[in-house]
């Protein structure tokens, strides 16, 4: 990696006012970084011109105009299930293959007036179902760390942002935007040694995210570096018209400190977490940050958050359930693929979703529509609601009253990234249920989460841990999160490899 392409976005701005570098000439960097790292698969399409512009613009803001803007020449990489105006978003599967958007999802157009240069959209499991990013009908997304050319033993870069995530890591662009359901924005920042943040629900606009759980889908926000999660997520949050599940309470930006007091804060430690197939390098990296924010006068305690053990089984239920009522739209006949125009209506129908959805696709409609059945909705998707309200309670209980926690501190991945035979050897469910497991029960309450990558593992590979807090209560998390990673002091990629 060049080193130019790991600097923070603070360290980019001061390089162009310093005339070191200037916009145009950092995305040439980024665009060159994209293209040399193209075995890694992280970019569905790579929009040159588009970034280009975009850093000319940004230069003329810096040196003519004298009024640049907050993320002016930082280069973004968006995940292909957000629209973007008038560049393809595929979803990376057959049925939207060569859809092209008329509007720009929300998340995009707050980035693009923040200053942002579009460099691409990245690859993804078809339509965010996985844990791998290795469903992707332009094929699977590497892990930069420890990948080998012409060594099929590489590493999975998690799901579904994994095209997110490697293209940060790599160094193809400074920030990017994942989507989060139960954890597809963390799992693949916890396996590429990046940061990774799922907002409160409600807080960043899901206006041109195509949806797969509308009620817990999160775009999230992945970085190198908390304090650049920190600048894009104060450009992104707040309310939307074009979104009624957005908090309509104006957003206050988060502040950064740049020295955090952690005397006090009280940091539950769930015992439920400790689960079946857990790594003992992550249990013990795991200790390893309890005590170190002890030794920082942090409070910990242990809590019980003991509907754990349900939430996977509810949240499959709850998934396929919405899965299939989404994914319903797609007939032929409104956008996307069509097969023919010789079929009937009936026939029409299922040629095209036949065609257009893959295997994990259409099981997971075929199961919602089973769950939806009239003799079996009160017995599945009632119950399912029940118990995620329960679960929702879990996280309440903890954060107020008696012996109440200020935020939680758990692993974000059972293991270190797994090799793609070690992953693709088991069902698209059984994976989802087993990388998920600490990253969705987030996603049932609706609270923030982020993942903050460690130490390397025997493998050196990242591992990482999760922090969640009570809803809006990303200032703290991102704070307590900064103070981990100054001492910590992970190591990037690029100096991993060089030794």
């Amino acid at each position: 990696m060049n080193k130019l392409t790991s600097y923070t976005i603070k360290e980019i701005h001061k390089a162009y006012r310093d005339k070191l570098l200037t916009p145009t000439s950092f995305v040439d960097l980024c665009l060159q970084k994209a293209k040399q790292t193209s075995e890694l698969n992280a970019f569905v399409t790579l929009t040159e011109d588009i970034a280009e512009n975009h850093g000319i613009q940004s230069e003329k803001r810096f040196y003519i105009d004298k009024n640049s803007k907050p993320l002016d020449g930082i280069t973004i990489g968006v995940k292909d299930n957000f629209c973007t105006n008038n560049v393809r978003t595929t979803c990376a599967s057959e049925m939207l293959r060569d859809f092209v958007p008329t509007y720009d999802a929300t998340v995009y157009s707050r980035l693009r007036e923040s200053g942002a240069c579009l460099v691409g959209k990245t690859n993804l499991d078809e339509f965010a179902m996985g844990a791998g990013t290795i469903d992707s009908i332009f094929g699977p997304t590497r892990n930069p760390w420890g990948y080998k050319r012409n060594d099929n033993s590489w590493r999975i870069a998690g799901g579904s942002s994994g095209g997110s995530a490697v293209a940060v890591s790599s160094g193809a662009c400074v920030a990017a935007l994942g989507s989060d359901t139960g954890g597809s924005t963390r799992n693949p920042a916890a396996l590429c040694g990046i940061v990774g943040l799922k907002p409160t629900y409600g807080l960043v606009s899901r206006y041109g995210l195509i949806p797969l759980v509308n009620s817990m889908d999160v775009p999230g926000i992945l970085t190198r570096n908390i304090d650049d999660a920190a600048k894009i997520l104060n450009c992104i949050a707040g309310p939307d018209n074009l979104d009624s599940t957005t908090i309509k309470k104006k957003f206050k930006p988060v502040t950064m400190k740049e020295e955090f007091d952690l005397t006090h804060v009280r940091i539950g430690i769930p015992k439920e977490y400790h689960c079946e197939g857990m790594s003992p390098e992550v249990l013990d990296t795991w200790r390893f940050v309890t005590d170190l924010l002890e030794n920082q006068k942090a409070v910990i305690k242990t809590v019980s958050l003991p509907n754990t053990s349900v939430s996977i089984a509810v949240y499959s239920i709850l998934n396929q359930c919405e899965v299939t009522s989404n994914m319903a739209r797609y007939d032929g006949l409104e956008y996307g693929l069509r097969t023919s125009e010789d079929y009937s209506t009936e026939e029409l129908y299922a040629s095209t979703r036949s065609q257009g959805f893959n295997n994990v696709v259409r099981s997971r409609i075929f199961s919602g529509n089973y769950f939806l059945l009239r003799q079996n909705y009160e017995k599945y998707f009632i119950k399912a609601l029940q118990l995620r309200r329960l679960i929702s309670d879990d996280f309440k209980k903890v954060f107020k009253g008696d012996g109440a926690v200020d935020i939680l501190l758990t692993p974000t991945t059972l293991t270190d990234a797994p090799t793609f035979e070690e992953f693709s050897s088991k069902h698209n469910r059984d994976q989802c249920a087993f990388q998920d497991y600490c990253t969705q029960p987030a996603n049932m309450a609706g609270i923030p989460a982020l993942s903050i990558p460690i130490r390397l593992s025997k493998n050196k590979l990242p591992l990482s841990l999760q922090l969640m807090g009570p809803n809006l209560s990303e200032e703290l998390l991102l704070n307590v999160a900064k103070k981990i990673e100054t001492i910590v002091q992970f190591p990037s990629l690029e100096s991993v490899n060089l030794n």
